[in-house]
């Protein structure tokens, strides 16, 4: 009897190593042939051949390096900006400091005095977003317009896959961020409302941001060579820092009142509603656990839509500190930036998009959407409070 069961087991084996030796056999069966068809090949035709063989692997190494390498990625860095030592709101003359002193003989003739230049306090929201659009572009590759990626997998769209495809989503979810605040910025904190023109400078922000995301240097609709994504972007961001110059000569204009900061919230607020209801909608109808290959992409846009936030909420801070004293904020308005940040902590290797009740396969999806959630709670009390 045991010897019977042994032997089952052992047919059993053979035959599926038998398989797997002829999937190995059939996926392997192509370089095969093309190994052979090479070899029998001339030196006119082999060098070419290889030429590009290496070519491709080089720009496929290339690609594979940048996804997956997310170069000053830090959920932290809105430390970098040191905002605690900003005391006056944006837009705000900054005083003049006081001269210095020394012993001298007294001039034998009397000269006009000259007056200090004016210097105004800059915008931290502006420079989060320029600083955030750098992060995109300059210290990563942007991934969405890379031609490997907008050739996809074997014609698959990237996103439709389960690889390669996180750094994308999450630059486009910091971009979305940005987009948010350069809209805002044109149409409200850039202006007095009603007495002052928009700001060209910001006009040509957002003008840019609002460039297709997925650009690269060539293109079939319309058929001809454009411009890159990337460029668009750059741009974008150095029309942020020449309106922040202009804003430190006091020469531009940033409108801190409280109405203008409860539209910036009640934005906000919208963005990231939408994607919870993104979020919510894909936890609910798709439970396809670590084999949802389009959770990751839902995660990681979710994800760096509130890194994105996380630095322009901090910055708005900064920018409507005065409001924000007077209304007696101080305490909501940290408590909502620590729940964004307790967001940026869930950074799973796999993501998994599992049942909610279920207890092999998580529902990262589900434990984001929560997150999102009590970041838009808060924006939606902040506003209740400043609408008073």
């Amino acid at each position: 009897m045991v010897d019977q069961v042994i032997a089952f087991f052992k047919r059993i084996f053979a035959a599926l190593g038998r398989g797997a030796s002829v999937v190995i056999a059939w996926l392997f069966w192509p370089f095969r042939a093309a190994h052979g068809w090479y070899g029998n090949r001339n030196g006119v035709i082999k060098i070419p051949i290889a030429i590009a063989l290496v070519f491709f692997i080089g720009l496929y190494g290339y690609f594979i390096w940048q996804t997956q390498v997310w170069t000053n990625f830090n959920p932290d860095y809105v430390k970098d900006y040191k905002f605690a030592e900003r005391t006056l709101a944006a837009g705000q003359e900054l005083p003049v400091p006081a001269p210095i002193t020394t012993a001298a003989p007294a001039p034998s003739t009397t000269e006009p005095a000259v007056a200090a230049a004016r210097s105004c306090q800059s915008s931290a929201i502006v420079d989060v977003s320029a600083g955030l659009i750098d992060y995109n572009v300059d210290q990563n590759a942007w991934i969405s317009s890379m031609l490997l990626y907008r050739l996809g997998l074997f014609g698959m769209d990237w996103d439709s896959t389960p690889f390669l495809d996180n750094k994308a989503s999450f630059q486009r979810g910091v971009n979305q961020a940005v987009r948010r605040t350069s809209v805002e910025l044109v149409d409200s904190l850039g202006r007095v409302r009603g007495t002052s023109g928009i700001d060209a400078n910001l006009q040509s922000a957002r003008g840019n941001l609002q460039f297709d995301e997925y650009s690269w240097y060539f293109g079939l609709n319309p058929f001809g060579p454009k411009t890159p994504s990337p460029s668009y972007y750059r741009s974008a961001a150095e029309s942020l820092r020449k309106f922040n110059a202009s804003l430190a000569l006091c020469n531009s204009v940033f409108d801190g009142r409280a109405d203008n900061l409860i539209q910036f919230v009640d934005r906000i607020a919208n963005d990231i509603g939408g994607t919870s209801a993104i979020l919510r909608e894909r936890s609910e109808n798709y439970n396809g656990g670590w084999f949802d290959t389009r959770a990751d992409d839902r995660f990681w846009f979710a994800y760096g839509q509130l890194y994105g936030y996380y630095g322009i909420l901090s910055a708005a801070g900064a920018d409507f500190s005065q409001v924000i004293r007077e209304r007696n904020l101080t305490s909501l308005w940290n408590d909502t930036l620590l729940q964004t940040r307790a967001a940026l902590r869930i950074q799973p290797m796999i993501i998994s998009n599992g049942d909610e009740s279920g207890w092999v396969m998580p529902s990262h999806l589900a434990t984001m959407g929560f997150y999102v959630l009590r970041v838009r709670s808060n924006l939606v009390e902040l506003r209740s409070v400043l609408d008073r």
